[in-house]
């Protein structure tokens, strides 16, 4: 059995939210996409907007390993003819070998949206494949709202779907345009299309019920030859289905060869990829090439990694370019403890004793708030003050902040100023100085570093780039305590680090401390002696 991929990231996985894609932008994950296997890109909807167009223009410069590209848009107008539709115009002077057209399949669409006949419909569909068929292009159509329509009037859905076969088309996707179907009537409504026609199927799912996956899976099992759904499970509403997820499962779940070993091997790199291109933060829960798909948090768990790895993991995270990762917690045990100090390169030597006071240690902390599974910098520090002989290379032994909202007199306005006043130690050197910020944080660096650098100069390199607040406990309200996350660089690595406290700024203090005291201990170079 060969499944082809179709994917529309580039068409309905743009329609999400918070997503607006470039021309650049679509060629770029166009590239990806091909690299991935997969057989079809529907690239947009060229007779919409001129972006889209714009896109089918440049993208004629494109040299498909793998895939082909797809132009998409709608069946011709109600009363109007295909030979005259600019709709289909525009299709064809996209210049794609393939071309996807909507059309209802539903009759309370048809009678309350479109606002026509169901004959006029079944005309529609017919005429709109029968041109484009005649102009030489591999036509696909998508039966829009089909599930629903199915249940609605079998007889009339069914019809639909024989209209666009005896017109020619290649291959009828059945929608589940609402995503409201589950899995027991959509296969129900599958086998149906089968027996009415005898054209290859597809299927379009809608994630609104949770079910775009399993309902694209069980599709394939009852012979439904082409799956179309977008990278990461993008699209309106609640998203498409998740193109990466049904390709994993596809090959790993259900022996079928949809792309290649080596290609499976990019499904990590090639979701985090478009995360980025979209702008949208990767879910790190997201099956198969999340960053905790195969992340351990509980002792048992972890401990049974260790001895075997597919103990507590479905599949190896390697096939699909991902990771095993054991997360340092209060659940975890002291065997996954050494070998996550093993793991993050902490060349120290710790016996099971060693491990199992330092998971005390861990417990203890996360009891106040702290959290280490994304701050391994603060873990690793961690570990190496457990060590006897471990020295710190500096020292807060007091600070003040002192804010206060004053007065602009040019312009009547009120501002915020900042002065934080800090003793450092350093060796057996204690330096005092103050430092005006905008806020209290920015003051309290400001005036550590200025202590700092004369022994450290290279600590100028060092730049807090992210900052997050997290409420421990929220039923507490305004006494609750906070936990603090700071993402620092040197222009070369990035490292996280946090605190935790009652009070904010002492939180915002723990997690910087952290993040200056890693970069001296892992990149400065030797303390110099004051002049």
């Amino acid at each position: 059995m060969q499944v082809q991929l179709y994917d529309t990231t580039l068409r309905d996985g743009a329609q999400m939210e918070g997503i607006s894609l470039s021309v650049e932008d679509k060629l770029k994950i166009a590239r990806k996409l091909d690299e991935l296997g997969v057989h079809f890109i529907e690239g947009g909807w060229p007779g919409s907007n001129p972006k889209d167009a714009e896109f089918f223009a440049r993208a004629q410069s494109l040299q498909f390993q793998h895939a082909q590209l797809a132009a998409f848009g709608s069946t011709r107008r109600a009363g109007g003819s295909a030979e005259t539709d600019a709709n289909l115009r525009a299709l064809l002077d996209s210049g794609t070998p393939v071309i996807t057209i909507v059309g209802k399949a539903n009759d309370v669409h048809v009678r309350d949206v479109l606002e026509t006949t169901p004959e006029e419909n079944l005309a529609m569909i017919a005429d709109s494949v029968r041109f484009l068929k005649s102009h030489g292009r591999v036509v696909f159509f998508d039966a829009e709202h089909y599930f629903d329509g199915y249940f609605s009037d079998r007889d009339y859905a069914l019809q639909c779907l024989k209209a666009a076969a005896a017109a020619g088309a290649d291959c009828i996707a059945l929608c589940d345009t609402n995503g409201g179907t589950i899995l027991s009537r959509l296969v129900e409504a599958v086998r149906a299309a089968r027996e009415a026609v005898s054209v290859p199927l597809g299927i379009h799912a809608h994630n609104d019920t949770n079910l775009a996956v399993a309902n694209t899976l069980a599709a394939v099992e009852e012979g439904v030859v082409q799956v179309q759904g977008c990278v990461n499970g993008y699209g309106e509403r609640c998203g498409n289905a998740d193109l990466l997820s049904v390709i994993a499962n596809l090959k790993l779940k259900m022996g079928l060869d949809v792309v290649t070993e080596e290609q499976l091997a990019r499904l990590t790199e090639i979701s985090h990829y478009v995360s980025e291109i979209v702008n949208m933060v990767p879910n790190p829960f997201q099956p198969y090439v999340g960053a905790s798909a195969f992340a351990h948090k509980a002792g048992l768990h972890a401990d049974g990694v260790v001895k075997k790895e597919s103990s507590y993991q479905h599949v190896p995270p390697e096939v699909v370019g991902n990771h095993t990762e054991l997360l340092i917690s209060e659940l975890g045990g002291s065997r996954g403890l050494l070998e996550q100090i093993r793991e993050a390169g902490i060349e120290v030597e710790l016996s099971r004793n060693d491990a199992r006071h330092l998971l005390e240690v861990v417990k203890e902390q996360e009891r106040r708030g702290y959290q280490y599974e994304s701050a391994e910098a603060s873990f690793e520090l961690l570990v190496r003050r457990s060590l006897p002989g471990y020295r710190a290379p500096f020292e807060l032994e007091d600070f003040w902040v002192v804010q206060r909202r004053a007065t602009r007199p040019e312009d009547h306005g009120r501002e915020m100023q900042t002065e934080a006043m800090v003793k450092v130690r350093v060796g057996d050197e204690v330096i005092q100085t103050a430092a005006d910020g905008n806020g209290p944080v920015n003051a309290l660096d400001a005036a550590v570093r200025k202590a700092l650098i004369s022994f450290y100069p290279t600590l100028a390199l060092v730049k807090l780039v992210d900052y997050k607040v997290r409420i421990i406990d929220s039923a507490a309200g305004t006494g609750a305590g906070v936990r603090v996350l700071i993402e620092s660089t040197d222009g070369d690595q990035l490292w996280r680090t946090v605190g935790a406290s009652t009070d904010i700024i002492e939180a915002s203090w723990l997690a910087l401390n952290d993040a200056l005291e890693y970069w001296l201990l892992k990149r400065a170079p030797e303390r110099r002696e004051r002049a």
